[in-house]
């Protein structure tokens, strides 16, 4: 059996009206992040966490921010679209684990549903006749240090264990 641990890692300021989305919850009370797609951080960091193990390019070369097709893309479904590519080459994964650091809003009372999202999603990398897939996301704060800690925006770590036989 094969394994592999891939990281990925995304970043973006606030832009203007709500909702803010993150691991496919929309958060009506908070202004969106800025980006060419819904800015979906978590569902970006998690895509690049099983790309690059996998060897397939980043999530910016598969879906470029020039491509007018993909203004306000659900990336969830670029998310999806990244699970199939990654099932398709014999790849599954047994766990991702992720950090998000915001000062604002709360993430907790939305962690639930965005496990839940990203376990929905990433279903065709599920081990086959095996386990499912673990997500953990952690929400972290800024502490008032930084862009971070100053409300400017949102940061995402992600990493993945893929496996292969």
């Amino acid at each position: 059996m094969r394994n592999r641990v891939g990281l990925g890692f995304d970043v973006h300021p606030f832009g203007d009206a709500p909702p803010l989305v993150l691991g496919g919850v929309r958060i009506a009370d908070s202004p969106r992040l800025a980006g060419h797609s819904d800015g979906d951080a978590i569902a970006h960091a998690v895509a690049d966490s099983l790309l690059g193990p996998s060897g397939l390019p980043d999530l910016g070369t598969l879906f470029p921010p020039t491509d007018e097709r993909l203004r306000d893309a659900d990336s969830m479904l670029l998310l999806a679209d990244v699970a199939e590519r990654v099932s398709q080459l014999g790849w599954w994964v047994d766990n991702v684990d992720i950090v998000v650091a915001a000062e604002q809003p709360p993430l907790a009372p939305h962690v639930e549903a965005m496990v839940a999202n990203l376990v929905a999603t990433l279903a065709p990398t599920r081990e086959p006749m095996g386990p499912g897939i673990g997500v953990a996301i952690r929400p972290k704060r800024g502490e008032g240090l930084g862009a971070i800690g100053r409300a400017e925006g949102i940061a995402v770590w992600a990493v993945a264990a893929l496996f292969r036989r």
